[in-house]
């Protein structure tokens, strides 16, 4: 008489999804969502030179004083929320895992704006004395970016720390607005005489502009299932400036991604 066995849940092979105690593969095509706060910074230190030089251009007080290199406005910083979408490749050998992602995020409003002025006294070779002045305001707004990151990891159970480094590309849109005044007073022979004031205004703006920059970060997936992960993360991103303007974002995000 055959003996017949009593099946028990160990004897079962495990459920699609779920988890093998202690082991995770990491390799495969991923994809998912995020969403966190970027803190933008913006320098506006160099911001006025291109417009301060041309309209001082060929003149002696730019050559000697270079107005166009003074510091007139302040660096800004500014915060907003960024939503962003993933898709990536991971290659897996035992614990460490290697790959690669492309990223788009979308802030809703990371806009900076400043606006200062600054005066200074400068006595030229010609003898004039220059009172100069120069205001300006400028503003400046990411609009949404796209990173290209190579990523390395090594995986410790259900859990993957992670770096990543690449490149960045992001689209802004920014308006810088400079006016100079130079009352100019000849200061030989004594007593001064006033020789009249020159006073010019310039302004440049662009929408949609496209730099380079370069990325680097720190994260940690953490997998649900086998299938579904979820993910806290950094990133620091540096872009090239643009028009004198030097900006870099720190943002810190959360998301959930699949694996496929």
């Amino acid at each position: 008489m055959a003996s017949s066995e009593q099946a028990t849940a160990a004897d079962w092979p495990a459920l699609r999804g779920s988890l093998s105690p202690g082991y995770t593969r990491w390799d495969g095509w991923q994809a998912g969502v995020q969403v966190g706060l970027g803190n933008m910074n913006t320098d506006f230190g160099n911001s006025t030179s291109p417009l301060v030089a041309f309209i001082l251009r060929n003149t002696t007080l730019e050559n000697e004083a270079a107005p166009s290199n003074w510091t007139t406005l302040p660096s800004n910083t500014t915060n907003g929320p960024v939503f962003g979408a993933f898709v990536g490749y991971n290659i897996q050998w035992s614990e460490l895992v290697l790959g690669f992602d492309l990223a788009y995020k979308h802030p809703s409003n990371l806009n900076a704006s400043t606006s200062d002025s600054l005066s200074r006294r400068f006595t030229t070779s010609d003898n004039i004395q220059h009172d100069v002045t120069i205001a300006a305001q400028s503003s400046f707004k990411l609009l949404d970016y796209a990173t290209l990151r190579a990523r390395a990891g090594y995986a410790f159970g259900q859990f993957l720390p992670y770096a990543v480094i690449g490149a960045a590309a992001g689209r802004f849109t920014y308006l810088t607005s400079v006016s100079v005044t130079d009352t100019m007073t000849l200061t030989v022979p004594p007593p001064p005489v006033p020789q009249g004031t020159f006073q010019q205004s310039a302004s440049q703006g662009q929408d949609n502009v496209v730099v380079g920059g370069v990325v680097g970060g720190l994260g940690l997936d953490w997998a649900i299932t086998q299938s579904l992960f979820l993910r806290a993360e950094w990133e620091f991103i540096a872009f090239a400036p643009i028009n004198g303007t030097r900006t870099n974002i720190n943002t810190g995000s959360v998301g959930i991604g699949v694996h496929f």
